[in-house]
């Protein structure tokens, strides 16, 4: 086995009480899976535990197509991820492995070609990855009133199952913009400021998601 599936198997044992039918597994997939992916995930965790007090069976993580296994997070990803109050610790890079992407209920990638790379590695993925401006474009559109009561027993799960299915069912129907406008630049080896506006991008990019997501905005309404 290797570390990184040693690491992924990590993530099942965290959640010794739930089946993993009572479990939502949100992968974020960029490239190195030292910069983009890490700000995601690490900003997703944060984003849905303020809003929901816990993560209520929702696992959260990421990798990257030409991951840096076992890398620490690139300094400027945790120094932006520190400034928006996100936790850092225990973070080590992952290579895309076949076995992240049976396990994922959603995958969300920073680019276009991420997603067409996830989608080749076959396991149904199609339906379940999206570039993650692609799934906020269309999130942004589902009717939440449809959606599973996400502070219910169990609801976050049943939530995140239905508006993922909804987001599927949208693709083909609302076209962006630009190809541009699905993607995040790769800010590696860029100075602090240009990890600051990919931070941002992801953080406004995220917002809609975890709004969709949980029920709950990110001034605390509905």
């Amino acid at each position: 086995m290797t570390a990184a599936a040693s690491d992924a198997d990590a993530g099942i044992a965290a959640l010794p009480t739930q089946e993993a039918g009572q479990v939502f597994r949100i992968l974020h997939v960029s490239t190195g899976n030292v910069c983009r992916s890490p700000i995601t995930e690490r900003l997703t965790r944060l984003a849905v535990t303020e809003r929901l007090g816990s993560a209520g069976g929702l696992v959260v993580e990421s990798a990257g197509t030409w991951g840096h296994v076992g890398a620490p997070m690139e300094a400027h990803a945790a120094q932006v991820l520190t400034e928006f109050g996100a936790d850092t610790d225990g973070f080590t890079g992952r290579e895309l492995l076949d076995e992240h992407v049976i396990r994922a209920d959603l995958v969300l990638t920073a680019t276009r070609d991420h997603r067409a790379q996830v989608i080749s590695m076959g396991h149904s993925a199609g339906l379940r990855t999206f570039t993650l401006k692609e799934f906020t474009r269309l999130v942004r559109v589902i009717d939440m009133a449809t959606l599973p009561d996400a502070t219910e027993p169990g609801g976050l799960v049943s939530r995140a199952r239905a508006l993922s299915r909804a987001a599927a069912a949208l693709r083909g129907w609302l076209a962006a913009p630009s190809a541009e406008a699905d993607e995040v630049q790769d800010p590696y080896g860029a100075p602090i400021p240009y990890f600051r506006s990919v931070g941002e991008e992801i953080h406004g990019a995220l917002d809609p998601v975890i709004t969709a997501l949980t029920g709950i905005r990110a001034d605390g309404g509905r």
